[in-house]
């Protein structure tokens, strides 16, 4: 093509006569592109569109006879996905520390401390606290070499059984999805602390819109959101952990040393072993929502250096956020106390221990600050309900384990239909102005009670598989990018504390505390109340194992290749060792810990 000619106006020409580059009608001569600018709305509009590198044909579904699951196009489907990676290590760090920091935290450990007494709350609390330092860690060393899509469902297809990854899946996704109503409408109760006469069906609305939009700016809206909700938590159970010193040594207005007597009078348990066992599945209900760092490898921009500071995070979090301020929750309000079972819901601040301490040192103004740090804690767990469910929702259907549809990801590398239908379950939230609302929740909180039991215990299981796998096929440890401190032992302990979770709750679903004073109907609503999740899991896991007749994976066979982010691995762990080697012991000793 001949070189095209035109004159050239010069930037100091100031006469304006001379002639500017004319180009051909369309704006760009052959063989170029203009650079042009569409319109906000084009582009927004376009961002809805299909990614073009993001296949919606589920390469998993079945294999070549129509009824055999295809495991290796399973594990590529969730190794290749069209998740963008922009979440970074602050937004990992944070969703660590505080992301599970909640209403079982603020207000259900009220509950707990009323049922077993403080001794029972610090003992349960400490207990599931281990059982999640070991399960992160093991979620953490599987994440950080595969940072796949769905992640610990993927694991339990990938290690376990494909029947039991399809039940984890479906386990998993509806935890969240029925959690999402659930959190809105609380959020609309923690309004009611300062006796607003706004309906709660006006704030249900303002809550589902302001967690929907978040959600819509994809993996970096909710980063971001998260990044601020966590600050907020973390600032104010530090600042309240300062307070409730200061007030058991006799700062507060109304003065007096406590100390310890509300561990000798009313006492340090109640109803005793029962009520330790109680306070168990409360704890562990409190801990919900710790996996997301996991879930959230795919979408993070390098999982191997972000994700093993986050797992590591998990352990200050545990002793400083929940233990340190459950003892002083413990030595600030008596179990006794009736107004720790007053509350109307879940996240009744009324009911709170942490509003309790505030209250009862004579400290006016602060309990109201208290509830506004509840309410954001409940906004907080909604958004990551909706990150949590669509994002597993979007891994089953690459999988072949849920409607084609779900898989669709958009060019800003959202599971668009996966949010959608989300966000439409979010809409039951407005069953609050219902008359059957007190019904549909606590059958909806049923559904998602022992949901987190069943992931905890099946990610510390898949860990132990794995292992067994990296080692029979030949690898050693050496060769992880990250390894779990506690390592199998850890999981083992994971796993057979979950296990017991699920008895005690077993037990106290089939005669709970009281239980000789209650009808035979109550008893039965009482034990599928604590106990809906279990049957459902069987009922996604019998069936599907039956008509698919998947087998119990074998170490041997186990794919240990597809969804490794780095092929040069090896070379990469090798150099960073050699870096952390001339490392200073303090660093060494920091960096082990943090």
């Amino acid at each position: 093509m001949a070189p095209r000619a035109f004159t050239e106006k010069r930037a100091d020409d100031s006469s304006g006569s001379s002639p500017v580059p004319q180009s051909p009608i369309g704006g760009a001569y052959y063989g170029e592109t203009s650079a042009t600018q569409r319109s906000l709305p084009a582009r927004i509009w376009d961002g809805f569109k299909r990614d073009p590198n993001a296949s919606t044909t589920p390469r998993g579904a079945v294999g070549a006879n129509g009824k055999v699951f295809d495991l290796e196009g399973a594990a590529h489907a969730t190794a290749n996905t069209g998740l963008h990676r922009r979440l970074k290590g602050r937004h990992l760090q944070m969703i660590a520390i505080g992301g599970s920091i909640g209403t079982g935290l603020f207000v259900g450990s009220g509950k707990a401390l009323a049922n077993g007494g403080p001794a029972s709350l610090l003992i349960a609390f400490g207990l599931i606290g281990v059982m999640l330092y070991c399960t992160v860690h093991a979620l953490g060393e599987m994440a950080v070499l595969f940072p796949v899509a769905g992640s610990f469902s993927a694991y339990s297809t990938r290690f376990l059984d494909p029947a039991w990854g399809f039940a984890m899946g479906w386990n998993y996704a509806m935890q969240w999805l029925v959690v999402l109503p659930l959190e809105i409408v609380a959020a609309s109760i923690t309004v009611d602390y300062w006796n607003s006469s706004i309906s709660n069906a006006a704030w249900v609305a303002i809550f589902l819109v302001v967690i929907i939009s978040i959600n819509f700016f994809g993996v970096k809206g909710y980063g971001e959101a998260e990044f601020v909700f966590s600050i907020i938590k973390v600032i104010a159970v530090i600042g309240f952990i300062i307070l409730g010193i200061i007030l058991d040594c006799g700062g507060g207005p109304k003065g007096g040393y406590i100390g310890g007597k509300y561990w000798h009078h009313p006492g340090a348990f109640n109803h005793g072993f029962k009520g330790l066992c109680s306070t168990f599945v409360t704890a562990a209900f409190a801990f919900a929502g710790t996996e997301l760092v996991g879930l959230a490898a795919a979408e993070t921009a390098n999982p191997r250096k972000s994700l093993p500071t986050a797992v590591k995070q998990v352990f200050w979090r545990i002793t400083l956020f929940y233990i340190v301020s459950l003892t002083l929750v413990g030595l600030l309000v008596p179990y006794d106390d009736s107004r720790l079972l007053s509350g109307t819901a879940s996240s009744d601040a009324k009911a709170s221990p942490f509003v309790l301490a505030i209250t009862n040192a004579g400290i006016s103004g602060l309990d109201s600050v208290m509830n506004v740090v509840i309410m954001i804690a409940v906004l907080s767990v909604g958004n990551s309900s909706i990150f949590g469910s669509s994002r597993t929702l979007a891994a089953l259907a690459e999988q072949g384990m849920a409607p084609r549809i779900l898989a669709y990801i958009d060019r800003r590398g959202r599971p668009l239909f996966a949010i959608l239908l989300a966000s439409a379950l979010g809409f039951l939230a407005f069953l609050a102005a219902s008359s059957k609302q007190d019904q549909a929740f606590t059958w909806m909180l049923a559904l998602s009670g022992l949901s987190s039991i069943f992931t905890w215990g099946s990610i510390c299981l898949a860990h132990i598989r794995f292992r067994k796998a990296w080692r029979i096929q030949g690898h050693s440890l050496d060769e992880l990018a990250f390894r779990s401190q506690p390592g199998v032992v850890g999981s083992w302990i994971g796993f057979t504390l979950n296990v017991l979770v699920l008895i005690a709750q077993f037990w106290t679903g089939f005669a709970p505390v009281g239980y000789k004073e209650m009808s035979a109907s109550a008893l039965t609503r009482n034990f599928f109340e604590a106990y809906l999740a279990a049957p459902i899991v069987l009922a996604f896991y019998i069936p599907y194992k039956l008509y698919y007749r998947t087998p119990f994976l074998r170490a041997r066979d186990m794919d240990l290749q597809t969804g490794v982010r780095e092929l040069n691995l090896a070379e990469l762990v090798a150099e960073e060792r050699a870096e952390k080697a001339s490392w200073p012991k303090w660093k060494k000793a920091y960096k082990f810990l943090c």
